[in-house]
């Protein structure tokens, strides 16, 4: 069956749950994982380019240690979980200005065959607006994903 779970977090309690759910598919099967953390390029956070030309070098720099930093903390508690499970894992940190994209890219470049991530429940105006990640992975993504909610 599966051989190779990529498992994208972003530190919500829900991704932390995907993540349990995962590494427990992966024992199972005897799979091993990929933990994936995407971080968005500062200006794809920001907005308006205007907002990062006015931040003077340090501020960048203390945003993106803060943001580097906080993603090696999701992916060294991910580690630690499957590690007690004995599921054998990697973890990969990426920065994308397009989340979807990098998990996509992230499971082709390591041989994933499938994609397992959470899905926060968004609807009605705020999904439209803000959009969904896993939506957007389910559409494009050519390896299985399995959604959980």
């Amino acid at each position: 069956m599966y051989k190779h779970i990529l498992i994208p977090t972003d530190g919500s309690e829900r991704s932390g749950k995907a993540v349990e759910q995962g590494i427990e598919l992966a024992r199972q099967l005897g799979a091993r994982v990929t933990f994936l953390t995407v971080t968005r390029a500062l200006h794809a956070l920001a907005g308006e380019p205007e907002m990062i030309g006015a931040m003077d070098v340090e501020a960048r720099k203390y945003v993106h240690q803060f943001m580097t930093a906080d993603a090696r903390a999701r992916l060294d508690a991910a580690m630690e979980f499957a590690d007690t499970a004995g599921v054998k894992a990697d973890m990969v940190s990426v920065e994308h200005d397009h989340i979807y994209q990098a998990v996509i890219e992230t499971a082709d470049r390591n041989g994933c065959d499938l994609i397992l991530m959470a899905s926060h429940g968004r609807g009605g105006i705020s999904a439209v607006l803000l959009g969904s990640e896993t939506v957007k992975v389910l559409t494009h993504s050519t390896i299985p994903v399995l959604v959980y909610r």
